[in-house]
């Protein structure tokens, strides 16, 4: 129960730190999450978790690294192989070299063996905090793809040697050939057996898709278990399971990529999952950090050998030493690939940029916790376990506020188009038609999926629904406005008319009990939409309209069930004729010289409706008016959120931009909705 309590503390703690963030977004949300962490451990009741390093690495590492591998551009990645490759293998052996080294000389109370494992632990940089630290300050592209392709490949080289360097330390055996050929035979067996893996299941899921199976929550589930799959075959088998999940997660880009139906539906329910379970694990991995900090500084505040200033000056000196390691190497590379190409060299601050944006995270404290407890004899504790473990924390923490302080500032302010975009209404207007092909395209897809449908005015309707949003108009027109206000006072008293006349009918028992449940949570929905500004978020997923409509018209068409289904529908048809004649009577009633234009409008929507459902049009056991054609609009306003959310996290606008793309979405659902 303890446990269970404290998972819900921290899924908590991550809507919290989301929510501070909007408050202060000059502190990235990891720092926030890490800060939440230590107060959750603190307080009196706090949370206090046993750290699992094999448990965190498949329950955290796996996933976020597949989810990593499938979106990243492969071949942005291909075109800069030979500046990640030396990042993640050349600074990874050179670092843990250089570092184990000075680690030993500044603490000779950390065997040579031991400081090597520090330092190879320390030179893996984190995908994740790195993804947020670009999305908050947006790293200039080439910058951004270098540090993403590194952070997905060092994990294993820095593990690896990590191992050898433990193994070393443990045993007092170390063979350079040995661990050389362990090396490229665990990484490259790691790469081949992840895509072969992945490659089995996927065709997997097209096999139980020809068997019949379209439920699209069993192929989400199977998406979501194979990285767990892969990981852990791939660590049972020997090789690295964190270079098997990136590959697999290559290998189901390029699958999809190839897929002869782009499967909308399947795309549109992965995407939100994966998006909420991705949240979810990075949160988790900066509040686990956070947490365990406390424990951490409290077994090195209360070691009496140790002195509390000489451990964060170690910390300092640590950081700095990274830091200037990585920009020598930098440096290095840019000047040879200057001379080998003739071409200008990289300018100064980019590579400082560079250097700085390499921070530590959870595989490093991952990697920290696994150090065993004892040597090989089984009684002599290991060396320094818990300064090490301290170091790397700090390290962590400290890599972390130096590029959340200084990455801001050096980050370009004038040409990188993500600033640009917030100053040149030309680019955020090309930022939001993006935005609109994406929902059109997607809409023309699903209508020309399903032929036989009826839908092909839909595209027409979503059409003019942008055309008249797109429309030049006045800003802060106050007559616009008053005629706004007026009109939605006029469609409160139609709706409250509607409801009255809707409770008349159950009390005579006119209508079925549960079909005027049903109409009246439609009912309410409406009335919260007008309460609210029209642009104000309003998100009504497939899953509500299916609730809503779910046991209003259901049934065969053919049988008892068939018969009762029409006869509810047309029970349904003949009250909302009644309601909508009630609404013309209530808002005719309240028609003055202010609001007459206003509530004729309000009328003639109501009688239009009225003559439809007297003819018998667009009410049938499916659901209300153009029900099936709602959907698919609504597929197309969820395919353009995840548009504007994608350019966000790419870099291709920012913050302000992107709040102003949702705004747009917003106010073209509500436009839909309204109707």
């Amino acid at each position: 129960m303890e446990t269970f309590l404290a998972v819900l503390l921290l899924l908590g703690l991550i809507t919290v730190s989301n929510i501070v963030n909007r408050f202060i977004p000059f502190v990235p949300v990891p720092l926030i999450q890490i800060g939440l962490g230590v107060i959750a451990a603190l307080v009196p009741t706090g949370i206090h978790m046993h750290f699992e390093p094999e448990l965190f690495f498949v329950l955290f590492i796996a996933p976020l690294l597949f989810n990593d591998g499938r979106r990243t551009p492969r071949d942005e990645l291909w075109n800069l192989r030979a500046p990640i490759l030396l990042l993640a293998l050349g600074l990874v052996f050179v670092t843990v070299f250089v570092a184990g080294y000075a680690i030993h000389w500044m603490i000779p109370s950390i065997p040579l063996a031991a400081a090597f494992a520090l330092a190879a632990i320390l030179s893996p940089t984190d995908a994740v905090a790195v993804s947020a630290l670009a999305g908050r300050v947006h790293l200039p592209k080439s910058i951004h793809r270098i540090l993403e392709g590194e952070s997905l490949m060092n994990d294993a080289s820095g593990l690896v040697a990590f191992k050898f360097a433990i193994a070393a330390a443990v045993t007092g055996v170390f063979s350079l050939p040995k661990a050389t050929f362990s090396f490229i035979l665990i990484a490259a067996g790691g790469l081949v057996l992840g895509a072969v893996l992945s490659f089995l299941l996927i065709r997997i899921s097209v096999f139980i898709r020809r068997f019949g199976m379209e439920d699209v929550t069993i192929h989400v589930l199977l998406q979501i278990l194979t990285p767990f799959i892969i990981y852990l075959i791939s660590e049972e088998i020997g090789v690295s399971g964190i270079l098997a999940v990136v590959a697999g997660g290559v290998m189901f880009a390029i699958e999809k990529d190839r897929a002869v139906s782009p499967q909308y539906k399947l795309q549109l329910v992965s995407a939100s999952t994966w998006s909420v379970l991705l949240m979810v694990l990075n949160g988790l991995v900066f509040l686990i950090l956070g947490v365990s900090v406390p424990d951490v500084v409290e077994v090195i505040y209360r070691d009496q050998t140790v002195s509390n200033f000489m451990v964060a000056g170690y910390v300092l000196a640590i950081t700095a030493l990274l830091i200037i390691l990585r920009f020598l190497w930098v440096y290095a590379y840019s000047h040879w690939e200057s001379r080998r190409l003739k071409l200008e060299k990289a300018p100064l601050k980019s590579q400082v940029i560079t250097s700085i944006s390499g921070v530590r995270g959870a595989v490093t404290l991952a990697g920290a916790f696994s150090i065993p407890l004892v040597l090989g004899d089984g009684i002599t504790p290991f060396p320094e376990r818990d300064l090490i473990i301290a170091l790397a924390a700090g390290v962590i923490l400290m890599s972390l506020v130096i590029a959340s302080i200084f990455l801001p500032l050096l980050a370009d302010k004038e040409e990188p188009a993500v600033q640009a975009i917030s100053s040149r209404s030309g680019t955020e207007l090309a930022a939001r038609n993006v935005v609109i092909d994406a929902g059109m395209t997607m809409l023309r897809s699903l209508v020309t999926e399903h032929p036989e449908r009826a839908t092909q005015p839909v595209l027409l309707e979503f059409t003019d629904k942008i055309d008249r949003l797109c429309a030049p108009k006045a800003d802060n027109d106050p007559e616009a406005e008053r005629f706004r206000r007026l009109g939605v006072e006029a469609k409160l008293s139609g709706l409250e008319a509607e409801r009255t006349e809707l409770r008349r009918m159950l009390d005579n028992g006119a209508l079925p009990a549960p079909v005027a449940v049903k109409m009246e949570e439609l009912l309410d929905h409406t009335e919260s939409l007008l309460c609210r500004r029209l642009d104000t978020q309003i998100k009504f997923s497939l899953t509500e309209i299916q609730r809503l409509f779910s046991g209003l018209f259901s049934g065969r068409i053919d049988g008892e069930e068939g018969r009762r289904a029409l006869q509810i529908a047309e029970s349904a048809r003949t009250a909302k004729i009644a309601m909508c004649q009630a609404a013309v009577s209530a808002v005719s009633a309240g028609i003055s010289d202010e609001n007459r234009l206003a509530s004729q409008k309000v009328i003639d929507k109501y009688e239009r409706l009225e003559s439809r459902l007297a003819q018998g049009e667009g009410w049938s056991k499916d659901g209300v008016l153009d029900n099936e054609k709602l959907e698919l609009k609504l597929q197309a306003i969820q395919e353009q959120r995840n548009t504007v959310q994608e350019m966000y996290q790419n870099g291709a606008i920012n913050l302000k931009v992107a709040g102003k793309l949702r705004r747009f979405v917003d106010q073209l659902e509500t436009s839909i909705w309204e109707d």
